[in-house]
This record gives structure tokens, C-alpha cells and sequence, in this order.
């Protein structure tokens, strides 16, 4: 019974897709792929309006879909006729596809890959980002019955518009419902592009390029799993589809509006709401509603209203989201621009440097990587090395329109180099590629399609690719009719899934489990939180670290010492630039020895990262304020006394792995100025605290966190296993190198 709710599930999503898509098209557009994809857009805007409401649940899921599907029925029964006019033919110019030797190679081509794909798709969803983020959301979401506001996952501030397809496919099919759906979005983009190709009379150019694109090993993956970047393409591709579509009849003499050319204005309306999706798709196919604005502005300017409001109605819930609940709307970037204490923006450097390079050494190394040896997040296919030759293309108005979408939507490719992102342009290189070839010999792109389809053969591909290469293995059939229990198959093939089966055995309904590690979020019920995916999950993490990491302690004490007098304020102020993140555990004020008691009335502030310094203030060695940038002159930590008192000395309690801090000491005088007390500070060591393990597990506790999910090889699980009742925690179980503890 599995198989047939998966089936179901996707199924349902698709077919009230293309009820919508006939519904907001009707007769200006009968290619079911532009349907499907533009109908998606509007599903997606409907599942993000249930879930804003708090109405995700299956039956409502069941309603919409029928009403939609019985509304298109009563709009017209015409589903499969053609119109004959400038669109024509949906097959385009060159009538029915004739029995040819050509056709049956590739007949036999796509349906290897139908089935290697299919089987796959069906198969239990084990890629590491649809089984932890993309599917852990959505499977939140159903179960919360909509959006919740989650601070702690900087994934969730991602724009969802595919999600919520995957949303309305979970509720009735679970993990590879999403996933199949998603397949369907890759044979929709295969299917476009042979369909815009013959429609401009070149269907073998088409053809054979939807095949090398069907067949890239990175499309492959990607399009078979709970991911979003080929359903990205399939949207580009679509929006590019409609344009062309606008353009000939504007071309052909359809006046633009009512009541000349209703048509018109329902290919206006979609090809707004396309753009728009591409964005709630993914933040880096912004540039989708750049083009659709730019190309109507070029055509006909009346149409640029129409197409930005559009496009702004499928993409203003997602930043009015994140301005709601992480007061950024396109967090988790730019929270320099939107300070906000969810996402440092130290991090935020680090995270944009690494996906700039990853490993690599030289962006010389992209190429040869994308396209054969695969380290970098997959591989595209050899034969993309042969990309330049599609410049030949240029010499027609088809292959300079594709190689400008390319160039769109290949412009924040350097962001992140992973191959996958240059799964979205790929289509439009590919199809300038075999137009440009078609004009040297006709039948060479077949070749070159054939060529690619046999290099791209999971069999095929560990010949010339490195061993960690991102790519499908086989033919998981057994697995994908359930015949093989989901179980195993999940327990041999995705890391950490026992995991996943020991905190829902071992921790209590309703329980968040911290842990530095990402696990499968989609196999499990529990909140989790992942050090790396927010502000607060960081301090805990390093919270965690001061009991344990020698480097983290609280040992390290900087004394200014200055002529006792009488101030309305104090702060210290870096004076270094370098790559440390400055903290402080305690901010301790003296007078003749004696500390001066914390006021209410005192006013805290600091920069950068003011939300947490009243850690600094809390007379806890377990907590600390942090900076969370890299140092830079003229950052602060203030104190307003918020009335004049009198000191002659402060002390900072830090830990010592910030050995580039240079501090200086201002005073501010009844006057308001602020005057330098002490240039530097002294330095000195303390012994590491007594009872500092158990501060930090109650501190921990009293952060919302229930259960530590530590593997051996984490920094501080040796002293967590080692002195488990020092800390007062108790151990519940253990996984294959992980430890799962319960905080007291």
C-alpha cells in the first residue's frame, strides 16, 4: 500500500498543478509542462496561505485540490486540443514525430533514464539536504499544522515555494511523494525544452539537448531527491517558455489587454507569477524576475505592471515571513543591512567564503570539477566541457536568447560553486550547444546526446569521476516498491538514521536535542537543534565548550586600573582588527576593592551583537557575551549607569582564544563626555571554576534544551562520557559513536 500513497501523493500534487495551470492559462497556453510549472506556482501560493493560517492538514489539502481539479473540469473539457494559431501545435512546426531511427534511440534513451530516475524517486528519500532540512521542515510544518516561528534553523528562513509542493504531496505519501514530485518538475523541464525547441523548428537540436540534460548525473540526483535546484530549472525554463510564447503574439498582432486579447493577459499574469516562484523557489533565481521585468520592459512597457505585481504576490509572503518572525526579510543573509539576533554576522562571513571556494584551491579547478570529477556537489557531464561550441549558436536569435538566459541565471553562480547551482542554467547552455552543432552537421548533436547519455550511466561514471562524487548508483527497484522494508534500506544507505530511531525511543514526545552534528530531521518528531544553524545554537555550543575546551574556560582576566572617580558610564573598546570573535564572561566594576553591585536601572548595550550582553552582567561564568564578527576598531561593550557612581578599577573574566583582543578603557564624566581611563588592560590567569560542569548543564536546560546528541569524535564527548554525574546529566543511549544525554 506504500507505493500507491506515494503515487497518490505525487500524482494528486501534479494533477491539481495542471488544473491550476489550465485554470489561470485556459486556452493561451496548452503545453503541459508550461501548465503544470505555472499551476505549481499557484499551489505553492495556496499551501503557504494554509500554512500561514494554521489550516495544513490533509483533508483541507484534499478539498483545495479537488475544487481546483473540478474547476478546470467545468472550465472546458478541451484539455488535449490544439489551437491553431501562432502558438499552434504544441509540437510546433514539423508536424507528428515520424518513426525514425533517430526517435527510437531516443526512445530508448529516456526510458533507461525514466526508470533508473523513477526508481530512485520512489525509493526512501536519503540525500543529506532532503532528509534533514528540506523534508524535516515540511514535516514539521504538518505536524504544527503550518508556519511556527523558528528562530533556531537559519534553513527555514529560506524562501519555500517548492516546499510547500512538497508539503501538499508529504501529508498523503510522506518523504518520497516529495521527491517524486520533484522528479516531475525534471521530466517537465526535459519535456519544455524539446517543446520551445521544435516549436522554433529544430526539434533533434531539442531533443537531443532535453536528453543531455535529462541525463546529467547531477540533474539526475538532484531531481530524484527532496532538493529544489532542477525544479529551479524547470521554473527558469518555463518563464523563458512563456516569454517566447508573449513575444509571438505580441509579434503576431494580438493587441495587448482586454477585450482584445484576453489570452495576452493571462500570459502576462503567468509569466509574473512564474518569476515570482522562481524566487520563493530559491533566494539565487532572483534574477528571473529581473529578466521577465526587463524583457516586457523591451517589448511592450504596459506589460511591466502586470508581470511585477505578479510576481511580487508570490514573492511578499516569504520576506513578510522573515520580517515577522527573524526581523529580516531575506534573512539569513544580509543581517549586517537587517541586524537581528538570529544570525550573526560572523558566521554569515564564514558561511558566504566557504560556499565560495569549498575545498578547492583555485577557482581554475571549477570546470574540470563540475563537469567530470564531481567533488564539488556532483558533476554536470563531460560533454558540458564542449559548452563553448554552443557560441556558434549566436548567429540566430534563438541561440542569443538562450545564451542570455543562461547568463541570467548563471549570475550568482559564484556565491556557491556547488555543481547543482549550475543546474538552473544548464538547459540554455545545453540547447545552444546542439542548435550550434546542428549547424555543422545535423545529426551531430545526436551524437553528442548519445555520447552523453552513455557517460552519464551510473555504471559509466565512477570511470572518470572522483569516488565522491554526488551521482545515482543503480536501479532500486525492490526498494522502491517497498518489496525491501524502507527500514534497512534507510539504515544502510543514510548516515545517522539509527540515530533518528534512538531519540524517538529514548527522549520524550515534545523534546528538543541539541547536538553539533546535522541529522536526519525528516525521520524524527523531536525539535533539533544544530549548532552551526543559528546564533543561539552557537552559544550553546560554545556554552558547552567552556566546561570542556581548555581554549573556551574562563580563566583569562584583563584589570583596568585608573584614579578613582565618578563616572555616569563605562566601556571598553577594541582597538585591533583581526580574526577572533570577541566574548566576555564577566564585566565585574570595583571600587577599593569592592564590586559594584548590578543595578536595574543600569543600561547595557554593545556592538556588534547587542541582544545577549546581559550575559556579561549575570554573575554566571557560564555565560558570555559575543561580539559575533571578527574584530574590528571601535567595537564596544557600555555601561550606563543611569546615575553618577564611583570606581577605580574593572575587571573582564574571558576566555584566552581571543589572544588578538586589544581593549582600551573609556569613562564618561558628568558632562557626557567620554574620556580614555586606561589604555590596556593586565593580563592574568585564573583557575578553571569548580561546579563549572554542572552551571553549564543547567545553563543549558534553562535555554530550552532537553536532550545533548554527542558523537565521539565532537570536541568535549571524551569529558561528557568520562564524568557524565560531574555534569548531573544522565545517559540514555548510545548509537554507533553517538551518545544521547539527558540534561537534569
Amino acid at each position: 500500500m506504500q507505493p500507491l500513497g506515494i503515487l497518490f501523493g505525487a500524482g494528486f500534487t501534479c494533477a491539481v498543478s495542471l488544473a491550476l495551470g489550465r485554470l489561470l492559462l485556459g486556452d493561451a497556453c496548452r503545453d503541459p509542462g508550461v501548465r503544470l510549472v505555472s499551476g505549481a506556482a499557484l499551489l505553492s501560493l495556496l499551501v503557504c496561505a494554509l500554512c500561514g493560517a494554521g489550516l495544513a492538514y490533509p483533508l483541507v489539502f484534499l478539498a483545495i485540490g479537488f475544487l481546483a481539479i473540478g474547476g478546470a473540469v467545468v472550465a472546458g473539457s478541451g484539455w488535449g486540443r490544439t489551437k491553431q494559431r501562432v502558438q499552434g501545435d504544441p509540437r510546433g512546426p514539423g508536424g507528428p514525430p515520424h518513426c525514425t531511427a533517430t526517435s527510437i534511440v531516443f526512445g530508448i534513451a529516456f526510458g533507461m533514464f525514466v526508470v533508473l530516475y523513477l526508481a530512485n524517486a520512489m525509493a526512501p528519500e536519503i540525500s543529506p539536504d532532503g532528509a534533514t532540512y528540506h523534508l524535516g521542515l515540511v514535516s514539521r510544518y504538518l505536524r504544527e499544522h503550518g508556519f511556527v516561528r523558528i528562530t533556531d534553523n537559519l534553513y527555514a528562513a529560506m524562501p519555500e515555494g517548492v516546499e510547500m509542493l512538497f508539503l501538499f504531496a508529504f501529508a498523503f505519501g510522506k518523504h518520497s511523494a516529495a521527491a517524486l514530485v520533484h522528479f516531475v518538475f525534471f521530466v517537465a523541464l526535459g519535456w519544455q525544452v524539446f517543446s520551445y525547441a521544435r516549436r522554433r523548428g529544430f526539434p533533434v537540436a531539442g531533443a537531443s539537448a532535453a536528453l543531455v540534460v535529462f541525463a546529467s548525473p547531477v540533474a539526475g540526483i538532484d531531481g530524484t531527491s527532496a532538493y529544489n535546484d532542477v525544479a529551479v530549472a524547470a521554473i527558469a525554463f518555463t518563464l523563458f517558455h512563456l516569454l517566447q510564447i508573449w513575444d509571438e503574439e505580441r509579434q503576431a498582432g494580438y493587441p495587448l489587454g482586454p477585450p482584445g486579447a484576453p489570452h495576452n493577459w493571462r500570459l502576462v499574469a503567468a509569466i509574473g507569477l512564474v518569476a515570482g516562484f522562481a524566487f520563493a523557489a530559491k533566494y539565487t533565481a532572483w534574477p528571473a524576475v529581473a529578466y521577465a521585468v526587463g524583457f516586457v520592459v523591451v517589448k511592450n512597457r504596459r506589460a511591466v505592471l502586470p508581470v511585477a505585481a505578479s510576481a511580487l504576490v508570490v514573492i511578499a509572503p516569504w520576506l513578510l515571513k522573515n520580517w515577522i518572525y527573524l526581523h529580516n526579510p531575506v534573512a539569513p543573509f544580509f543581517n549586517r543591512q537587517f541586524p537581528n539576533p538570529y544570525i550573526m554576522v560572523g558566521f554569515e562571513d564564514i558561511y558566504r567564503k566557504m560556499m565560495a571556494i569549498y575545498d578547492l584551491k583555485s577557482r581554475w579547478e571549477i570546470p574540470m570539477q563540475v563537469t567530470t570529477y564531481g567533488s564539488v556537489s556532483g558533476l554536470l557531464g563531460p560533454v558540458f566541457l564542449l559548452a563553448p561550441l554552443g557560441l556558434m549558436a549566436l548567429r540566430r536569435r534563438e541561440g542569443r536568447q538562450l545564451w542570455l538566459a543562461a547568463l541570467v541565471f548563471s549570475v550568482n553562480y559564484f556565491s556557491n560553486i556547488a555543481a547543482r547551482f549550475l543546474i538552473p542554467p544548464m538547459p540554455f547552455v545545453a540547447l545552444a550547444l546542439t542548435l550550434g552543432l546542428s549547424a555543422v552537421l545535423p545529426q551531430l548533436p545526436v551524437a553528442v546526446a548519445v555520447l552523453s547519455a552513455a557517460l552519464s550511466w551510473p555504471a559509466i561514471v565512477p570511470r572518470y569521476a572522483h569516488g565522491d562524487a554526488w551521482r545515482l548508483l543503480r536501479i532500486p527497484w525492490r526498494e522502491a516498491l517497498r518489496i525491501r522494508p524502507e527500514e534497512s534500506y534507510l539504515e544502510r544507505r543514510l548516515e545517522h538514521y539509527g540515530v533518528d530511531r534512538l531519540i524517538e525511543q529514548k527522549t520524550a514526545p515534545g523534546s528538543t536535542v541539541f547536538t553539533f552534528v546535522p541529522i536526519p530531521e525528516a525521520y524524527t518528531s523531536r525539535h533539533i537543534r544544530v549548532e552551526y544553524q543559528s546564533a543561539s545554537n552557537q552559544i550553546a555550543g560554545k556554552i558547552l565548550w567552556t566546561a570542556t575546551q581548555p581554549e573556551y574556560a574562563p580563566t583569562w582576566r584583563l584589570k583596568f586600573r585608573f584614579p578613582r572617580q565618578t563616572l555616569r558610564g563605562l566601556r571598553v573598546v577594541e582597538t585591533n582588527r583581526g580574526e577572533d570573535t570577541w566574548s566576555i564572561h564577566e564585566f565585574r566594576i570595583y571600587e577599593d576593592g569592592r564590586e559594584l553591585a548590578r543595578a536595574a536601572e543600569w543600561r547595557l548595550t554593545a556592538q556588534p551583537y547587542p541582544w545577549s550582553i546581559q550575559d556579561a552582567f549575570d554573575n554566571s561564568l557560564a555565560t558570555f557575551w559575543m561580539g559575533g564578527e571578527t574584530l574590528k576598531p571601535g567595537q564596544f561593550v557600555e555601561v550606563d549607569f543611569h546615575a553618577e557612581r564611583s570606581a577605580d578599577s574593572v575587571e573582564l573574566e574571558a576566555a584566552p582564544n581571543q589572544s588578538a583582543v586589544r581593549l582600551k578603557l573609556e569613562g564618561q564624566d558628568a558632562a557626557g563626555r567620554w574620556q580614555l581611563l586606561a589604555a590596556a588592560p593586565g593580563v592574568g590567569d585564573a583557575a578553571r571554576p569548580l561546579g563549572l560542569r554542572r552551571a553549564v548543564a543547567n545553563e543549558l536546560k534553562r535555554r530550552g534544551i532537553d536532550y545533548l546528541l554527542l558523537f565521539d569524535t565532537d570536541n568535549g564527548a571524551d569529558d561528557l562520557r568520562l564524568n557524565t554525574d560531574l555534569w548531573g546529566m544522565r545517559a540514555v543511549g548510545d548509537y554507533k559513536g553517538a551518545r544521547l544525554y539527558q540534561l537534569p
